[in-house]
This record gives structure tokens, C-alpha cells and sequence, in this order.
């Protein structure tokens, strides 16, 4: 795989070769083949010489340059730079030595996030450069599908195709990219379900947020091995899995927002030891609080607003020292203790529009007895009581300093994720 820090140029000596190009249209396309003149055309013009660096340059030349004349907006002038034999200073392209031959020059990175360009399909371009190992385009018009080909990019592991214009089912040709790390397809307009299979892949990063994706949670979503989930702002709908706590080694952002969600919390969420980030806000979760919470020693940022959670919250979740945000508000709980009181107070804590006695900006009381008049049952109700860890026993206060850049939030923007592991 290709180290991130050498995509660099190191230039050796040209590697000199003679690329024959007939033209077959005026400046749109070249020739592969010639099969011959008829007679009364004249023979073609002789053919320009161009230099590259390496032969795996000059392969990859004609590929670029048919894919440019594919392009039907470029408002940045991006292309007017893909001219030549200099590949390797063309914008948005980097090379690099490839994992099979150090001594060779090659196309390894392709990094077109923001460059705005627009071009009715990607086929027939990422899926014939045979040394590319990672492919970033966010925030252009790409459209159409993704190549079955593309399974063939040996050195593939990062592939960003966020906010453009794809659209149909979840792309299944991902699946047999080897090497695979990296997805990003968020901010297009997918639709269907998302295979189970998504979290089987060996994924550091996985953004499916803000498409039309619209199905049950899968069971086997706690077999990710991603440091990164973020399904938000879909139509994702019923419980969150047990199985999550098969993530607890990796998992340390989860953005479940703005989806349909429903059930209770389950236990299992307290085994996530790595656990940062958990953002279920604006759903439809409903239940107490487990207590396994208070497990969570390095969470700083948990939003669960917008929900219909009730009950206490529970000590030992307002007693966890890295907690920099706790967003309760907009569901009906009916009590704080001691410990809860003071991260209100500092505001770290934000219960408003809740059912609790003597503090303002609370629901009415009737729209708090029309929810309590209403049972709800959760399984397995015995564990919401159960604290699987040893609990300190005070707290230490929240850490002062900026804020930590969370990846998953930057991910509910449009921009290019920045992602660094």
C-alpha cells in the first residue's frame, strides 16, 4: 500500500518514450488502432513526441485525457492543466513509486474534492488506472454508476465519491475492492437498502450519512470495524443492535441522528470502551437510560435529544470526567440528581423541555401526563440498572481547552471529510 506522506514526485531520469496518437475525431478522441486509409484520404500528420517520467505514465495519458473531453463543466479551469506529458503536475493528480516497484513512477492519488466539476459518469476512467490507490472527489457533479471494474485496482483502499450527484442502489461493486479502508459516499442520493455485508468490510471509516437509505438497522452491525459510523439523516428505522458491542475495541464516533430509530437503549452500549461520540438525537428511542452509560470513560460528547427517553438520568453518567456535552433535551425525563445539577449549571448538561419539577423551560404538565398515561415496556429491563465497570468515585471536571475536531461532525457538512489515522 502506498505510504500518504510519499505522494511527492521524486524525478529520475525521463524514461523516454514515443506515444502514437492518430486522430480519429478533431481534438475529442485518439485512435487505438489504425486499420488503414481509404484512398483519396491523405496520410495523418506525424505524430507528436511526448516524454514521460515513466511508461506507467504514459498508459494512463490517453485515459486522462478522454475523460477531460467527457467533462461538461469545469468552472475552476481545473483541465486546462492536464496538458502535456507532465501528468504528475496536473491538478488533483499525484504520483508516486507503486508497492510493486519502487523504482517506478506512477498515478497513485487522485484528489478532486472541490473542484466542481461535472461529467456524466466516472466509467472508464478511476477503473482503468491500474496503480491508483486512492480516489477523492467531493463536492462535484460526477453521476451514473460505479464500474465493476474497478475491483481490479489492486492498490485501492480509499475511495470518496461524497456529495455528487450518484443516485440508485448502495454501490455493490465496493465489494470486491480488495484493500478497501476508507468509504465515503454521503450527500448523494442513494436509495434502497445498505447491505449487511457494509459491516463485515475491514473499514476504518464508513460515511453513509444523508442519502434515502431506508431499512432496519442489520444485526450485524457490531461486526464494523470502523473507528467512524455515520448513518445519520436517512430513514433508518427500528432498534440499535446488541451486537454493537462487538465494536467495543474500535468504535469511537457513532452518528445515528435524524433517523427513525426506535426501542430502547440496550445495555451493550456501555461496553464501548474506545467510545468518543454517540449522537442519536431526533429519533424515536424511548426507555430509561442504562446505566452502563457510566462505563464510558472517554466520551465527551453524547446527544440523545429530541427522543422519548424518561425516567432519572442516571449518576454515573454525569459523573464521567471527559463529558464536555450532555444533550438530554426535548424527551420526558422527570429527575436529576446531585451530580447531574452541577453539569446543568456549568452547561455541560441541557435538559430543557423535559418533565422535571422546579426547573424552567420544562414541558406542561398535562403533555407530561399524556406521555406518562402510556406504558412502554423495554427487554430485558433488569440491565438498566447494571453498571458492568468500576465507577470513580467523584468526578473529575470536564477538560478546559478547545475543542477536539470530531471527525464524524465534519462529516454532516458537504465538505471533504479530514480524515487522519
Amino acid at each position: 500500500m502506498y505510504q500518504m506522506g510519499s505522494l511527492s514526485l521524486y524525478r529520475k531520469s525521463l524514461f523516454h518514450i514515443s506515444v502514437l496518437f492518430l486522430p480519429c475525431f478533431i481534438g475529442v478522441t485518439y485512435c487505438l488502432e489504425f486499420q488503414g486509409l481509404p484512398p483519396l484520404i491523405s496520410p495523418p500528420l506525424i505524430p507528436e513526441i511526448l516524454n514521460f517520467l515513466d511508461q506507467r505514465l504514459a498508459l494512463v495519458y490517453p485515459i486522462i485525457q478522454v475523460f477531460k473531453n467527457t467533462i461538461t463543466s469545469d468552472p475552476l479551469d481545473i483541465t486546462q492543466t492536464w496538458v502535456g506529458p507532465d501528468i504528475c503536475n496536473y491538478r488533483g493528480f499525484y504520483c508516486t513509486s507503486p508497492p510493486d516497484n519502487n523504482s517506478a513512477v506512477a498515478l497513485a492519488s487522485i484528489d478532486f474534492n472541490g473542484f466542481q466539476l461535472s461529467a456524466p459518469t466516472l466509467d472508464g476512467f478511476i477503473d482503468q488506472l491500474p496503480d491508483l490507490a486512492l480516489f477523492h472527489a467531493n463536492s462535484n457533479k460526477f453521476s451514473g454508476s460505479i464500474s465493476p471494474k474497478i475491483t481490479k485496482l489492486p492498490f485501492l483502499y480509499e475511495l470518496d465519491i461524497s456529495n455528487n450527484n450518484f443516485f440508485g442502489n448502495f454501490p455493490m461493486e465496493i465489494f470486491g475492492i480488495p484493500g478497501l479502508s476508507f468509504l465515503d459516499i454521503r450527500f448523494n442520493f442513494f436509495t434502497g437498502t445498505v447491505p449487511p455485508q457494509v459491516f463485515s468490510l475491514r473499514l476504518d471509516a464508513l460515511f453513509l450519512n444523508n442519502n434515502n437509505f431506508i431499512q432496519k438497522l442489520p444485526e450485524n452491525l457490531g461486526s464494523t470495524t470502523a473507528l467512524y459510523l455515520t448513518l445519520a439523516n436517512n430513514k433508518f428505522v427500528g432498534p440499535i443492535p446488541r451486537s454493537i458491542i462487538k465494536a467495543s475495541a474500535t468504535l469511537k464516533e457513532v452518528l445515528f441522528l435524524n433517523n427513525l430509530l426506535a426501542g430502547c437503549l440496550p445495555y451493550e452500549l456501555g461496553f464501548l470502551r474506545e467510545l468518543v461520540l454517540f449522537d442519536a438525537g431526533n429519533n424515536l428511542l424511548t426507555g430509561p437510560l442504562p446505566c452502563s452509560l457510566g462505563c464510558l470513560a472517554k466520551l465527551e460528547q453524547l446527544n440523545l435529544a429530541g427522543n422519548l427517553l424518561y425516567g432519572q438520568v442516571p449518576e454515573v453518567l454525569c459523573a464521567l470526567g471527559k463529558l464536555e456535552n450532555l444533550s438530554l433535551s426535548s424527551n420526558y425525563f422527570t429527575k436529576l440528581g446531585p451530580k447531574c445539577w452541577k453539569l446543568m449549571k456549568k452547561g455541560v448538561l441541557d435538559i430543557k423541555k423535559n418533565c422535571i419539577n422546579g426547573l424552567p423551560g420544562q414541558r406542561s404538565v398535562l403533555e407530561c401526563k399524556a406521555f406518562s398515561i402510556h406504558p412502554r415496556y423495554c427487554p430485558y429491563p433488569a440491565s438498566f440498572n447494571l453498571i458492568p465497570c468500576k465507577v470513580p468515585s467523584s468526578s473529575s471536571h470536564p477538560r478546559i481547552g478547545p475543542k477536539r475536531n470530531l471527525v464524524s461532525y465534519s462529516a454532516l457538512s458537504r465538505h471533504a471529510v479530514d480524515f487522519q489515522e
